[in-house]
């Protein structure tokens, strides 16, 4: 067998692996629809509830070389079973906190968990499936994703108003039960030959060179900024402030912001189709894909922030989430640059490096805002004028993205000239 062979048994290995990414992604997304209550549950500000969801991307971030590391040398199987017991328990922990502190911890380690299931996913994909058919695999993967987010917006924000805090977020983890037995139980990470050279060749590579000879391929630092400028603006949006600015900035009901999110849910969903049939069949998309993403994303920005009074009307805050339902599969084509410029052996490093960005990202906007809306509050309450600024902060991530995505574009075409 000289390549993965695809068919039912990869679709099945991809989906179990799937199942604990949609689980994650519940996790991870679940404090969006909570932060109203958290503020009221602990007693603390803006800046005190951004750092719940900084402190979670924090580790993520930094948990993704590691990830990588361990996904090439014990396989993807071991890590997945890992990750989700860790989500699991710091969700539990979490559902039961009732002060700043243990709940803070409780974040912690539920971004440790999350952070070992998507890139172990993708390497599970890589194993079963053709090379050809890995970008769009992994926009499936995002999109199978989008439905824990689906969960948290529709299902969570319901449980949370009807059943209360430690009832909603201890279901969440106890569904880690069911989980945790179908990866163990079911989940093959590879075909039943895989190629033997690949394994052999991992184990031979130190730690340090593995991570060096990652890095400096510049391949997998453009992924990295790529991730980097396309995820932040939706993930901030929707990990936190995406229902405070529309509840208390634009003066709409929890129920009707809690609807226009859901508008970011289908709209990622539809461009991890688009996205991923463009890269597998054209590889050379990756770049008009990731300007256009960057480009409108800070047009919408720009222009919801400006309009008058702060209250921009409907229809354009339900273009921006439209927009930014491009992110997610925009940070996707991140991982392909990685994937494409890596040999197998380091490919679960690579992935890890470039899966970094977007989430730091994530954290310097969440700090950033939260930050500023404290700065800029007079002590009454966050109001429109209050979030138009914070959101300004975004510009500057933004920017520098962009500048580094275009001068590493032309290190990948120096180094590989063929690209």
């Amino acid at each position: 067998m000289t390549g993965p062979p695809g068919g039912r048994g990869a679709w099945l290995a991809w989906s179990i692996g799937c199942t604990v990414y949609v689980l994650a992604v519940v996790h991870r997304t679940s404090l969006g629809v909570a932060g109203l209550d958290a503020t009221e549950r602990f007693g603390i500000g803006a800046s005190a509830l951004s750092t719940f969801s900084i402190l979670q991307v924090l580790v993520y971030a930094a948990m993704q070389i590691p990830v990588g590391l361990l996904v090439d040398r014990f396989g993807p199987r071991r890590v997945l079973l890992l990750g989700v017991l860790l989500m699991s328990l710091g969700q539990l922990a979490f559902a039961l906190s009732t002060s700043f502190g243990p709940a803070l911890g409780s974040r912690a380690v539920l971004g440790c968990g999350d952070a070992m299931t998507f890139i172990s996913v993708l390497r599970v994909a890589a194993r079963w499936f053709p090379a050809a058919q890995n970008p769009l695999i992994a926009q499936l993967t995002g999109l199978a994703g989008m439905g824990g987010n689906l969960v948290t917006t529709v299902v969570l924000a319901g449980a949370l108003h009807r059943e209360g805090w430690t009832f909603s977020f201890g279901v969440i983890a106890l569904a880690g039960i069911a989980v945790f037995a179908l990866v163990a139980l079911l989940l093959r990470e590879a075909p039943a030959a895989p190629p033997g050279r690949a394994g052999e060749t991992v184990r031979r590579l130190s730690v340090r060179r593995q991570i060096r000879d990652s890095w400096q391929e510049p391949g997998t630092r453009l992924g990295m900024w790529v991730h980097f400028t396309t995820a932040f603006p939706a993930a901030a949006f929707g990990l936190l402030w995406g229902l405070p600015y529309l509840v208390e900035g634009q003066g709409m009901t929890r129920g009707a912001a809690g609807g226009l999110l859901t508008l970011l849910v289908f709209s990622n969903m539809l461009f991890g189709v688009l996205f991923g049939r463009l890269v597998s069949r054209t590889p050379a998309s990756r770049m008009p894909i990731t300007c256009a993403v960057v480009a409108a994303t800070g047009l919408c920005w720009a222009v919801v922030l400006a309009w008058p009074g702060g209250h921009p009307p409907l229809w354009l805050l339900v273009v921006l989430l439209l927009v930014m339902g491009s992110n997610g599969p925009g940070s996707l084509v991140g991982l392909d640059y990685a994937r494409a410029y890596n040999p197998a052996e380091r490919m679960g490093t690579a992935s890890g490096i470039a899966n970094m960005g977007g989430f730091i990202g994530a954290m310097l906007t969440l700090l950033g805002i939260g930050v500023l809306l404290d700065a800029l509050s007079d002590g009454a309450g966050y109001t429109a004028e209050t979030y138009r600024w914070a959101f300004c902060w975004q510009f500057l991530p933004l920017a520098v993205g962009a500048a580094m995505i275009l001068r590493l574009r032309r290190a990948v075409r120096r180094t590989h000239p063929q690209a």
